[in-house]
């Protein structure tokens, strides 16, 4: 059974041969290569070549074509600052005041190398690989995509207590993030995750999101023209799971703080779960360690399929030793095989 086949069965809740694993990894690419993350996200040849290195050598069910999430900042003329063994991060908030909403113009794909970049690279994974192995794309929401717009505080404000400048900010966002999920679909990308951390109760309220988010989160559904994954990042995700599956999508991503037992009750036959390592925590993991949160993962989450095994926030640290993902994977396919047997 390959990787596709292997995912499909996962999301349609069924057993396939083994639980799937998702390594998400990017700007692990850079220590793989030992060059500079700046260096390594500069050509997509690079992000190609490791993110095929990496499938194999970790036993990964899928490519990730996700540079790093101020790319599309990059796109909206927003600047990114790099660090050693640090994912990018985005500069100074382009939009300095909630006034400055108005003059905000939809980004022109193809006019930004940042995106064409990612595009390249997804045609390149989809041409070595066909559909043997899931790539998957990503998007920023149009709901959490203002914490870099404009910094944290000052969303806040605007979505408390600005609703008329929200809702156009809103409108701008949605076009873009609906364009750059199909944009990538297009040119080969198997699935869209869509990362929206502002919909956990970890930062607001659900009665909030209900009225924003989600509203956003069903309209965006509707137009993307493939398969969506809504990932929290790392964000708690149960008592949003019946809102998530109204969404319409095919896979959460949540928290390692979820009650797997009632995560698995809620989300059974309604979408298939992607999590919960904890990748902080991972760099100080030994063997042991990862044996024994795989283990665990597998017995609580596995059994009737729903579940693919990854890390919790959607990017493996750079910190973290390749012992332990090797050890990830090695448990998965001894523990992870169906029928699962565990003590």
């Amino acid at each position: 059974m390959n990787s596709m086949q292997r995912v499909m069965k996962a999301i349609s809740h069924e057993e396939a041969d083994r639980v799937p694993v998702f390594h998400l990894l990017s700007s692990y690419g850079a220590k793989e290569m030992e060059i500079s993350i700046e260096e390594y996200f500069s050509k997509a040849e690079n992000v190609v070549d490791c993110q095929l290195k990496m499938q194999r050598k970790y036993s990964s069910d899928c490519l990730y074509t996700f540079y790093y999430a101020a790319t599309e900042i990059e796109a909206f003329g927003g600047n990114v600052i790099f660090r050693d063994k640090t994912p990018p991060n985005a500069a100074e908030p382009f939009i300095k005041s909630i006034e400055g909403i108005k003059n905000i113009e939809i980004p022109k794909i193809e006019e930004s190398k940042s995106l064409e970049k990612i595009l390249k690279t997804t045609r390149m994974l989809k041409q070595s690989v066909g559909d043997e192995i899931p790539i998957i794309g990503v998007v920023m929401s149009p709901f959490s995509l203002p914490i870099m717009q404009m910094g944290f505080e000052n969303y806040l404000k605007l979505l408390y207590f600005h609703e008329n400048e929200f809702n156009q900010l809103m409108k701008l966002n949605e076009e873009f993030c609906v364009k750059w999920a199909n944009t990538q679909l297009q040119a080969g990308a198997t699935a869209i995750c869509y990362f929206d951390p502002m919909a956990s109760p970890t930062i607001i309220e659900r009665e909030k999101y209900l009225k924003t988010g989600h509203v956003i989160a069903q309209r965006v559904s509707k137009r993307v023209n493939g398969p969506l994954a809504i990932h929290l990042a790392s964000g708690i995700t149960l008592p949003v799971v019946d809102d998530i599956v109204d969404c319409k999508a095919a896979v959460l991503g949540f928290s390692n703080k979820d009650n797997l037992d009632k995560i698995k009750d809620k989300s059974k036959n309604k979408i298939c779960l992607l999590g919960n390592l904890n990748g902080v925590d991972m760099i100080n993991w030994n063997a042991k360690k990862a044996r024994e949160e795989v283990k665990y993962l597998i017995k609580k989450l596995a059994i009737g399929g729903g579940f693919i095994l990854s890390d919790n926030h959607g990017e493996i640290p750079y910190q973290v030793d390749e012992s332990i993902l090797l050890e990830i994977s090695n448990c998965v396919k001894k523990f992870g095989r169906y029928p699962i047997e565990m003590e």
